[in-house]
């Protein structure tokens, strides 16, 4: 069962961006007094333009008035991943295997926390890093947050 506000919104969202024939790569909330804001990043086979951002905005925005999972006022934006996307499942690490990446750790590993090198292997369980010509093996639980690194 979902637990936090985001883990709901994913388990909302996720299925409608697909529906829609796009991927849900991340998405942010963040309450302000009397006001959050929604962001939602999709990617799309072909790339995302503007058209793609304006069709899912509509349908995450009906979707949420009808569900209305969050409290108070909000304002929803739908973009891109960017250059520096977020690396959220299992198939987002698979696709950029060989790529450089950034990642977090939850809680610090021999007084490290964060770990930036080439990404070189996922399975079941994790992810390897070469990591200054070491390789570290990082379980998906101990994941903080990661995302692609320039």
């Amino acid at each position: 069962m979902a637990t936090t506000l985001r883990e709901r919104l994913i388990a909302l969202i996720e299925p409608l961006t697909a529906r829609l024939g796009y991927e849900l790569v991340d998405l942010e909330y963040g309450a302000g007094r009397g006001h959050g804001l929604l962001r939602v990043f999709i990617d799309g086979g072909a790339g995302v333009g503007v058209d793609d951002c304006e069709r899912v905005s509509r349908e995450v925005s009906a979707l949420l008035d009808v569900e209305d999972p969050m409290p108070g006022a909000y304002t929803l934006e739908v973009s891109s991943p960017g250059f520096d996307r977020v690396l959220r499942t299992r198939e987002h690490f698979g696709r950029f295997v060989g790529s450089r990446v950034f990642v977090e750790l939850k809680e610090p590993r021999d007084g490290r926390r964060r770990y930036t090198g080439q990404l070189l292997a996922v399975d079941e369980d994790g992810i390897a890093l070469d990591v200054d010509r070491q390789r570290v093996a990082v379980s998906f639980a101990e994941i903080g947050k990661a995302r692609l690194a320039s």
